[in-house]
């Protein structure tokens, strides 16, 4: 039988990149999926790929709490109930902190961050309220444990996100709801792109990567794969970096590669 054959599961980011691949790679280990994003018409062909009878989606903000409780409702009204939450959604951004406009620290922060909140809670209460348990996945990064310069929102939100793993797992555990996170290092993406334009850039994110490349985002959903399962079980509380040994070096030096003199 298939890891995991009739659960439900919510996938937040899920037009592109890393939140594709994992409903991908989920429906075809015998889930459903209910996808959400900003992105309507991205969603739709997604959607369209993976099959409408396993897959619905919602158009959505991650950080407007009704968005995510409609998110939720769409998954019990469509499948029947939600076993399995995927909070992939996120963005970067750039600045050192003594030029860093307040504007851009809320869009990075509450994306990454209280986005993530919202869906734990709205996830979980769904689960609790159901019963028999429930597993939550909640994206952080490498920069959750290593600083990038110009990234203080960002490695701020991540390591934010980790702590609130834990929490969740603490609280959620004696109702067999476990809460895991991811913390992917450079994985070729959508949002990741634009390091093919500073080829001193890349070079400098592989040099760092002892395996030498970059992960694919086939290389994540694998790990939330074995999350999701029932092969992890007693795994909760704790963020599993998959990252090519990429945290045991350091981060490039994007003050150095540009040019920039915070």
């Amino acid at each position: 039988m298939s890891r995991l054959q009739d659960k439900v599961a919510v996938v937040t980011g899920g037009a592109s990149g890393i939140g594709r691949a994992i409903a991908e790679r989920f429906v075809g280990e015998g889930a459903r999926v209910v996808l959400f994003d900003v992105n309507e018409a991205l969603l739709k062909e997604v959607a369209s790929a993976i099959g409408d009878d396993v897959c619905a989606t919602i158009a959505g903000d991650v950080t407007d709490e009704g968005d995510i409780e409609r998110l939720v409702s769409a998954a019990v009204d469509r499948f029947g109930r939600l076993d399995i939450g995927v909070n992939s959604a996120g963005v970067g951004g750039f600045s050192p902190i003594v030029d860093h406009p307040v504007e851009e620290w809320d869009r990075v922060v509450d994306i990454c961050l209280k986005g993530v909140f919202l869906s734990i809670k709205h996830e979980a209460k769904q689960m609790v309220a159901q019963g028999g348990g429930g597993v939550i996945i909640n994206m952080a990064s490498i920069n959750a444990r290593q600083v990038g310069e110009g990234m203080a929102a960002y490695c701020s939100a991540k390591a934010a996100v980790e702590m609130l793993t834990k929490c969740a797992a603490m609280e959620l555990g004696h109702h067999q709801v476990r809460v895991c996170g991811i913390g992917p290092g450079l994985v070729d993406t959508p949002l990741t792109a634009f390091q093919n334009d500073f080829p001193q850039l890349r070079e400098s994110y592989l040099h760092n990567i002892p395996m030498g490349r970059a992960g694919q985002p086939s290389d994540i959903a694998d790990a939330a794969l074995f999350l999701a399962s029932d092969d992890a079980s007693w795994v909760t509380g704790t963020t599993l970096f998959v990252d090519g040994a990429e945290l045991t070096r350091e981060y490039p030096r994007f003050f150095d590669i540009f040019g920039i003199t915070p």
